[in-house]
């Protein structure tokens, strides 16, 4: 019995066995798909926090690498000719383009030639970005491909989408950079050139970047724009006390009331020039000694550049000025000295040959005078006086330095009275002759100008007159020592005629020596000295005016200064009734736009 029992479990255990080895094979037969994924998936379950950390690893290695490529890249690049431009766009074509037209359009493939090098080379095709288009299709169609593992596709697409997003951005930042410097035109030799000429092309800095440069003199007058021309006006207003109203042998003290206009216009063209000086002055007597006059000029000048080294200069001007008491042509006994009215112009043609200069001046200078009214209440006309002077000089220079320029004048004239025959019955029209030698200094601001001598002679068609003759000498000379002071000398030979009988008139010298320097910023003093010498012709006589004066002014602000002066002046002479002295004293206002 007890060998039956063990015997009998051992088949029921058989038959276990059996039954447990059949059922694991039906199981296996029916669940074929689930079998091949645990033998392809890992072992154990994988959490998505694994899933994200080994795709954020798969991403750092891939942009690691891509960025040493780049860097690979770029050395490349650096040693490599120049990227050629490339349009970002149809229509968008580069300056240094070279098309033919015979070829097409410039956006056609590069055609083969016989030039094994060219110095642009073709540039590469840019990267084409994966559209998300097709990156769903393809998920969809990996969907379709394995149904049961679309849970799994989905929490790897959102790290993997991340991934691809910052990879491909710093691609398309790196194919930009590159596109970029390639589509950045160069510096040509020829725009190089366009941007010096065109003043516009360059670029001004902001205001509050730029170190404002301090003005040489903040008291000097900016002006007033009209037009083409930049205008400084002036007018000055004081009294004056005087021991000489009129400067005459009769004068008495006085006070006066002066004002002066001034204005300067300087035209601001590009080529040629043009400048316009006036003046006015206006004595009148507060008390005293009665004086009532005015006085005044303008004159213009217009300097045009023509071919062939020429220069071309035009000048014009009127002077409205009544006799002086002390002018050997004043009249005694009168109220009112006679006003003399000058018109004059001049043009002038300079040529420079090589190192010689060559000018040709032609001139014009028409004198009319008014009546005078005398003490008794009449008139006395002075149209017998009335003259027109007409002459031409032909200076010729040569250059030995741009510092000196020794030159050499011819004058020949011809002066014509409007009236052939005066009220006392002479014929006092005359020819002029004249030569003089000088010398043209030209060192900057430091010293410029000219000086001359020579020998003038006027000849009257009366043959009882004689004629007018006598040396000249002309200066024009501006010294500045040092900064802030400058010495000035001018000076000048004048052919005064009369209508005095048995008189041919008189040569008068005139001389000036100035001097004027800034002490400060707003306080200018100026000096100046003066000797006058006229020599009669038919009488013995001549006349020596000596003067002195010096001035002071004080600057407010740029508009307006006070000014003040102290003048003394006195005349000699061999001619009786002809002596006088007059010192004065002014103070004043000046304002100045």
């Amino acid at each position: 019995m007890s060998g039956a029992q063990p015997e009998k479990s051992r088949g029921r255990q058989g038959k276990a066995v059996c039954a447990l080895l059949l059922a694991t094979s039906m199981f296996a037969l029916l669940r074929p798909g689930q079998l091949h994924a645990q033998e392809t998936e890992l072992r154990g379950e994988v959490s998505e926090s694994a899933i994200l950390s080994d795709q954020q690893r798969k991403a750092k290695q891939l942009a690691l690498a891509t960025q040493r490529q780049q860097q690979s890249a770029n050395s490349a690049q650096d040693d490599a000719p120049p990227r050629t431009y490339l349009p970002a766009s149809a229509g968008a074509v580069p300056d240094d383009t070279n098309t033919d037209a015979a070829t097409g359009s410039i956006f056609d493939p590069p055609q083969a030639t016989d030039d094994t090098a060219t110095d642009n080379p073709t540039p590469p095709k840019p990267r084409r970005r994966p559209s998300s288009a097709g990156q769903n299709a393809a998920d969809q169609d990996k969907t379709k491909a394995d149904p049961k593992a679309t849970g799994k596709s989905k929490k790897k697409k959102k790290a993997t989408t991340a991934t691809t997003d910052a990879t491909q951005a710093a691609t398309d930042d790196a194919d930009g950079a590159d596109q970029e410097a390639a589509n950045r035109r160069a510096l040509t030799v020829d725009s190089a050139d366009r941007q010096k000429l065109d003043p516009g092309a360059e670029r001004t800095a902001a205001i509050e970047g730029q170190n404002k440069k301090a003005e040489e003199d903040p008291f000097q007058p900016t002006g007033v724009k009209w037009g083409s021309f930049v205008i400084r006006p002036s007018i000055e207003q004081g009294m004056t006390a005087t021991t000489n109203g009129d400067s005459s042998s009769a004068g008495t003290s006085a006070l006066l009331s002066e004002t002066a206009l001034r204005f300067t216009a300087v035209s601001d063209w590009r080529e040629n020039a043009a400048t316009i000086d006036g003046y006015g002055l206006f004595r009148e007597t507060v008390s005293g000694y009665r004086v009532h006059d005015a006085q005044g000029r303008i004159e213009g000048q217009l300097n045009i550049d023509l071919d062939n080294e020429l220069r071309a200069i035009a000048k014009l001007g009127y002077e409205a000025v009544p006799e002086t008491a002390s002018s050997p042509n004043a009249i005694a006994g009168v109220s009112t000295q006679p006003l003399r009215q000058t018109i004059d112009g001049s043009l002038g043609v300079e040529k420079a040959v090589g190192k010689m200069q060559y000018t040709l001046t032609g001139a014009v200078s028409h004198d009319f005078y008014g009546d005078a009214e005398l003490s008794d209440g009449t008139t006395l006309s002075q149209k017998d006086q009335d003259n027109t002077l007409y002459t031409a000089t032909l200076r010729t220079g040569y250059e030995i330095s741009p510092v000196l320029t020794p030159f050499s004048e011819i004058e020949v004239g011809r002066r014509a009275y409007d009236q052939r025959i005066d009220n006392e019955g002479f014929e006092r029209s005359s020819t002029r002759l004249g030569a003089r030698a000088g010398l043209q200094l030209d060192m900057g601001e430091k010293l410029f100008g000219e000086f001359s001598a020579g020998w003038l002679r006027e000849a009257i068609d009366d043959k009882s007159l004689e004629a007018i003759s006598g040396a000249t000498v002309n200066a024009d000379l501006k010294w500045s020592p040092e900064r802030g002071t400058t010495i000035g000398l001018t000076g000048k030979t004048t052919v005064e005629t009369t209508t005095t009988a048995g008189e041919s008139g008189d040569i008068l010298y005139s001389g000036r020596l100035t001097a004027e320097r800034q002490i400060r910023a707003n306080l200018t003093a100026n000096a100046a000295l003066g000797l006058d010498w006229r020599d009669y012709v038919g009488i013995e006589g001549h006349d020596r005016i000596l003067s002195a004066e010096t001035g002071l002014t004080w600057w407010l602000n740029r508009y307006a200064g006070l000014t003040g002066r102290v003048r003394t002046e006195k005349l000699t002479s061999n001619l009786p009734g002809r002596d006088y002295t007059a010192n004065s004293i002014y103070l004043g206002l000046k304002v100045q736009r």
